[in-house]
């Protein structure tokens, strides 16, 4: 079964974070990927550019609406994304209490409804 790990978290204004922590985090980060990679679950791993740089998009009635930044204004933001392959919900509850974001942000663990996969969609339903 598939799941996203979804972090979100506030977003500090540049330069905000000491340079040093920002290389522990990212270290911490390496560490969390290769151990989701060695465990033979990991699917994906993105980690997002700030909000700022995002552009949402809506089409209603036919109308194309196109807004610089996101959809939301909240002090959380999507932050990064851990696509996971595993059992169960238990087993990836385990996952994302592992990830290093979840101490300073919310992970948000939700199961794929479907995936393409290899020129099809399979149904995790």
């Amino acid at each position: 079964m598939r799941y996203s790990l979804l972090l979100n978290c506030y977003e500090a204004e540049p330069g905000a974070i000491d340079p040093e922590m920002a290389k522990q985090f990212m270290a911490a980060f390496d560490l969390y990927a290769k151990d989701l990679e060695k465990a033979g679950v990991l699917v994906a791993a993105e980690v997002l550019q700030p909000s700022a740089h995002s552009t949402t998009l809506t089409l209603r009635h036919g109308h194309l609406q196109i807004q610089d930044g996101p959809f939301a204004d909240t002090k959380e933001q999507l932050a990064g994304i851990f696509v996971i392959d595993v059992a169960d919900m238990d087993q990836a509850l385990k996952w994302a209490e592992q990830c290093p974001g979840a101490q300073y942000g919310v992970m948000e663990i939700r199961p794929a409804a479907t995936a393409y996969i290899a020129g099809q969609w399979q149904s995790f339903l």
